[in-house]
C-alpha cells in the first residue's frame, strides 16, 4: 500500500486500497488501524481515510471498540465456525435456484469467468484464490443468479463483506487454492446439468471443504 493516492475519487480510492489489504491479509484480523502511520504510507489526509474507514466500518470489515480504537474485524473460531455453517446451507439453497434459473449463455459467462481466475500467478503457483468483488466473484455470480431477493440480502447485502475476507483466508491453507477452483469447475458442471439436488451438494461440499481449511488454519490457543 505504500504506492501514493492520486485520484479525482479520493475516498472511494482509499476505501477500495483498505478493501484489498484487509481481504489479501496485508492488514491481519484483528490488527489496529493506526491512522496517523496509515495516511502516510498512502499519503493521504486523515480526512477521506477516516471516511473509508467509517465506510468499511458500516460493511464490517473494520469495528471500532471502546479504548481501543479501530480494528480489522475477526471473529471467535466459535462465531466464524457459526457463520461459515450458515453460508454453506444458503449458498447450497442458492446453487439449487441458479440450477433451475440459469440459462447456457449464463452458464458459460461462468465458466469464462473460471478461465480468466486459471490465469492468476497466485493460483497457478498454488499460493492463494483470491477474487475480485462482486461481478467478478465467482460465488457472487451465482447467488444473483438464483432469484431470491431473501438470499441476495442475507449474502450479499448483510454478509458479503466479511465472507469475503474468510474465504481469502481459507484459499491460502496448503493445496487449498486449486482445489477450491477445481470444485467450482464441478459446480458449473452441475449447473449445467440443470439439476438442482446435485448443484446444491457440490456447492455445500466445496464450502464445507472452505469451512475446515479455515478452522485448521486457526491458532490453536485461539479455539472456544
Amino acid at each position: 500500500m505504500s504506492e501514493p493516492v492520486r485520484s479525482e475519487s479520493l475516498v472511494d480510492i482509499v476505501t477500495k486500497r483498505l478493501e484489498e489489504a484487509i481481504v489479501s491479509g496485508e492488514l491481519a484480523p484483528g490488527s489496529r488501524i493506526l491512522e496517523q502511520s496509515l495516511a502516510a504510507s498512502l499519503q493521504v489526509s486523515r480526512g477521506p481515510l477516516r471516511e473509508a474507514i467509517r465506510r468499511l466500518e458500516g460493511r464490517r470489515l473494520v469495528e471500532r471498540r471502546q479504548n481501543i480504537g479501530v480494528r480489522v474485524a475477526e471473529l471467535s473460531p466459535g462465531d466464524l465456525s457459526n457463520l461459515l455453517v450458515v453460508r454453506e446451507a444458503l449458498e447450497g439453497m442458492a446453487a439449487r435456484l441458479a440450477a433451475q434459473r440459469m440459462t447456457p449463455a449464463e452458464i458459460d459467462e461462468l465458466e469464462r469467468l473460471l478461465h480468466e481466475h486459471a490465469d492468476q500467478e497466485e493460483l497457478r503457483d498454488g499460493k492463494a484464490y483470491l477474487q475480485a468483488s462482486y461481478d467478478n466473484d465467482f460465488h457472487f455470480r451465482i447467488i444473483k443468479a438464483s432469484g431470491n431477493r431473501q438470499l441476495e440480502e442475507s449474502l450479499i447485502n448483510d454478509l458479503y463483506d466479511l465472507l469475503r475476507l474468510y474465504r481469502a483466508r481459507s484459499s491460502k491453507a496448503e493445496g487449498r487454492a486449486q482445489k477450491a477452483w477445481h470444485e467450482h469447475v464441478e459446480i458449473v458442471a452441475a449447473l449445467r446439468s440443470g439439476d438442482p439436488d446435485r448443484a446444491e451438494a457440490v456447492m455445500r461440499d466445496h464450502i464445507r471443504n472452505a469451512r475446515l481449511s479455515v478452522e485448521q488454519m486457526m491458532p490453536p490457543a485461539a479455539h472456544d
